[in-house]
């Protein structure tokens, strides 16, 4: 990974078009929105000189006067291009954007910053709550809980730093009432759910890809950016060390967000044996290109609408791709891993984060661990009921919907 370039520095960027452009802030206008200039070239160190050259011929331009009456939009545009812009992911440049422009900006730009209160910003988020959405559906105007949530961190984290820097005295954010985190529901895939997924796959030329995820309970971006250098088919070693996700309309293949979701697992002999002949076939760099892309993996918005048409043809209840990672954890789980184990095949920070989420498995293997336990100090005569709580081994008799007929397209 290339060094950050520090503030002033300007930034370097590989055009769609192949060239390099590189670009630098010269000041801010009355508003305080930053004005720019930016030279092309061919390469990248051609780049960088050009940039050079070009700070060198300009004039520092009278940068943004930071005062406490100054307003909201104005300290929101030079917290986001001074402090914010130059350490976040295109992604989440993306994110916070469209935060900034269809939200803050229209509730609270126009308001002085040391005058900004609790009370603002609690309408600004009930606004949200009940009437921001864009483009409404089904009568509801408001958007999502996250939505809010996410929406308000970037407040706070904007007003914070306003106190840190000393243009007011206390972060008018805090105290703000947000709408409760709903937890989505879990749904687990049966064995023989996902038998049927398979048998599916395996008809529309994506088995390896769900036969992968089944044994190795990977993030679905994680999945998406597997390459063959990653995987190690004769020890069985799997790398995760990137992830694919959309910035806008662009997939961008990045860094994992923390380091815990750096890892390497050890594939089971069935899986290696499964891609080693699967490998034979595939003419890319990724384990699972796209069809339509040259050199680029398959969107996992693309898988995720692939899983929702191989659940219906299975006759499955839907599930989000989220949901067969879910899967692997409560079979690994069941069959006897260990928290810390599987924690750190999921790529969790903590521990705590796995057990919390699994909380409802591991309840259940204290359960049967406690009876056990009686049974071994009463030497009772019980019949032993934790095979009803294993997968079953049979085989389903479901028999895959053709591709190319006219009920499956």
């Amino acid at each position: 990974m290339g060094r950050k370039r520090k503030n002033g520095e300007g930034t370097v960027r590989l055009r769609k078009d192949g060239r390099w452009e590189g670009r630098v802030v010269i000041g801010y206008d009355e508003n305080g929105l930053p004005k720019t200039k930016n030279v092309l070239a061919k390469t990248k160190g051609e780049c960088i000189e050009k940039l050079k050259a070009l700070k060198s011929t300009i004039t520092p331009d009278t940068p943004v006067k930071l005062k406490a009456d100054m307003s909201f939009g104005e300290w929101l545009e030079y917290w986001y291009e001074t402090y914010c812009k130059p350490n976040v992911r295109p992604g989440t440049q993306s994110n916070y954007e469209g935060h900034i422009r269809w939200y803050l900006q229209p509730k609270l730009g126009s308001i002085p910053l040391n005058k900004l209160t609790v009370g603002d910003i609690q309408q600004m988020c009930t606004w949200m709550m009940t009437e921001a959405r864009i483009d409404p559906k089904n009568g509801d105007g408001g958007l999502s809980d996250s939505q809010v949530r996410n929406c308000y961190s970037l407040c706070e984290r904007v007003l914070e730093k306003a106190v840190a820097v000393n243009l007011i005295a206390r972060n008018p954010a805090k105290g703000c009432k947000l709408p409760l985190i709903r937890r989505n529901e879990m749904k687990i895939l049966s064995r023989e759910d996902m038998q049927k997924v398979l048998i599916q796959a395996k008809e529309e030329n994506y088995y390896e890809l769900f036969l992968l995820e089944f044994a190795t309970g990977l993030r679905l971006g994680e999945l998406m950016a597997l390459q063959w250098d990653d995987v190690n088919l004769t020890t069985g070693e799997l790398r995760i060390n990137k992830q694919a996700n959309l910035a806008g309309s662009k997939l961008v293949i990045s860094e994992p967000k923390t380091k815990a979701a750096v890892r390497t697992l050890i594939l089971p002999p069935a899986v290696r044996k499964v891609l080693a002949e699967y490998k034979t076939r595939v003419n890319s760099r990724w384990l699972f290109p796209s069809p339509k892309k040259e050199d680029l993996p398959i969107r996992p918005s693309v898988v995720s609408l692939r899983l929702r048409r191989k659940l219906n043809h299975a006759g499955c209840e839907p599930v989000r791709f989220h949901d067969l990672r879910h899967t692997f954890a409560t079979n690994a789980l069941a069959y006897g891993m260990d928290i810390k184990t599987l924690s750190t095949i999921l790529g969790h920070v903590s521990s705590a984060t796995t057990l919390n989420t699994y909380s409802h498995v591991t309840d259940e293997m204290r359960q049967r661990a406690a009876v056990k336990i009686d049974r071994g100090i009463a030497k009772a005569e019980v019949q032993d009921d934790t095979a009803a709580a294993q997968p079953e081994h049979t085989m389903t008799t479901f028999q895959a919907r053709k591709r190319w007929s006219r009920e499956a397209s």
